[in-house]
């Protein structure tokens, strides 16, 4: 009989054989690639447990198909659902033009404080990359997903709420800036709490999963007390809760200015030999070009959130495009999940069969191994492995390949349900 995930306070998920998990159609191309990702969903689970488990899934609504047949963008509905049901997984959404909500997504991560989005990022054999050695990025981004910037804490330029701001930090903080009625005032918010519980989440996976490093990516060279305090809050939780666990490069600097260069660095080498996880901190501009110069310097990263939005995209690219970068919004505190295609809507190619699934197919293995279901997530891995290195592919990849075969999203499902 199909039930709840469920989760205590302070345990692990509860995943019953039958899971009812509630799933977003998704607007534009959504309703193609869900049809294709469901197909080699369901497989991949009878095929691992033998009919023992099943997945029951229970449609809600979001985005356009939410406004026909509601009037809501995001009906309060569909929220409560989420939450009720702990994980889930969508398609792309539209975002609203006009008033209201200002983006779909955004909306569902702060509802149930989904506060790390994570996106994995590596390569699989045959995808077309821009780059020599796309093979070399194998990284899981942990950004921060509810404060900095993206906290939409914006007033417009000319309104009296943006004046109100300007006049008092000319007035009271006396802030050296040439404000006018032309200049739009945004706030960036950064807190302890925030920071902490990001790289929390960031440690407690590499440790998890035996990765070498967290990588705190920052801009604290300028925005010292946002940035900055992000930086220097994740050092400090790495040596007070973790601190048999990890050897930091705040470590390696105190060490350093006591003893000198060989002793900080026998140190560290000394701590890494003993399978310490080394936290370590590069800049957001540099660290643009370290993933494209030394990807296998970096395993895990724990960044804001629009720093992890640009390194995000940036990582996608090199693997093979957006259209086949997976995402999870999680509160791992709560059990709270949404599992998410990274991608837009595409809406001039909604109902042609043509778009590539593997977005929604991915986050469904992200999904999987949450859920602790790792012969199903393996399965698909391999059978999507498979299907692309055979250069059957949808339009984005057959563009891009020599001597492939061209499918359509359906028949890519096919092919991977095959290889299953």
């Amino acid at each position: 009989m199909a039930s709840k995930i469920t989760k205590s306070l302070d345990g692990p998920l509860q995943v019953p054989d039958q899971p009812i998990i509630p799933f977003i159609i998704g607007d534009g191309i959504g309703p193609d690639i869900w049809r294709a990702s469901v197909r080699v969903f369901d497989r991949a689970v009878e095929v691992a447990y033998g009919g023992k488990r099943k997945i029951e899934w229970k449609e809600v609504l979001a985005g356009e198909k939410a406004f026909d047949e509601t009037g809501a963008w995001l009906p309060e509905e569909t929220l409560d659902v989420l939450k009720e049901y702990l994980v889930g997984i969508k398609g792309p959404l539209t975002t609203p033009i006009g008033g209201g909500i200002r983006s779909l997504n955004v909306a569902l991560r702060k509802e149930s404080d989904l506060f790390v989005c994570q996106r994995p990022t590596k390569w699989y054999e045959g995808v077309p990359s821009p780059v020599k050695h796309p093979e070399y990025v194998n990284m899981v981004i942990f950004r921060e997903n509810t404060e900095d910037i993206y906290a939409g804490i914006e007033f417009a330029s000319g309104t009296a709420d943006a004046t109100k701001i300007q006049d008092f930090l000319r007035n009271q903080l006396h802030v050296d800036y040439n404000f006018s009625n032309d200049t739009g005032v945004g706030i960036k918010l950064v807190s302890e709490r925030g920071s902490k519980r990001l790289v929390r989440a960031a440690i407690e996976h590499a440790l998890a999963h035996k990765l070498p490093s967290v990588t705190l990516v920052h801009k604290g060279n300028i925005m010292k007390f946002t940035e900055g305090a992000f930086k220097n809050w994740g050092y400090e939780l790495a040596e007070t809760e973790f601190a048999k666990e990890t050897y930091t490069w705040g470590q390696w600097e105190r060490t350093k200015a006591e003893k000198g260069d060989a002793a900080a660095n026998a140190e560290q080498q000394e701590a890494l030999a003993a399978g310490k996880l080394l936290i370590k901190d590069v800049i957001a501009d540099n660290f643009l070009q370290q993933i494209l110069l030394n990807p296998r310097d970096y395993s895990v990263i724990a960044t804001l959130n629009l720093n992890g939005d640009y390194i995000s995209d940036a990582l996608a690219a090199i693997v093979g495009g957006i259209g086949i970068a997976p995402g999870a919004n999680i509160n791992y505190n709560t059990g709270h999940a949404v599992f998410e295609a990274t991608h837009g809507t595409a809406p001039r190619f909604a109902n042609t069969d043509t778009m590539n699934p593997s977005s929604v197919i991915l986050s469904g293995v992200m999904m999987f191994e949450y859920m602790g279901w790792q012969e199903v997530a393996d399965a698909i891995v391999k059978a999507l492995s498979e299907t692309i290195k055979a250069k059957t592919v949808t339009v984005d990849f057959y563009n891009l390949m020599e001597d492939a075969t061209l499918v359509k999203t359906s028949e890519f499902a096919d092919r991977m349900i095959e290889k299953l």
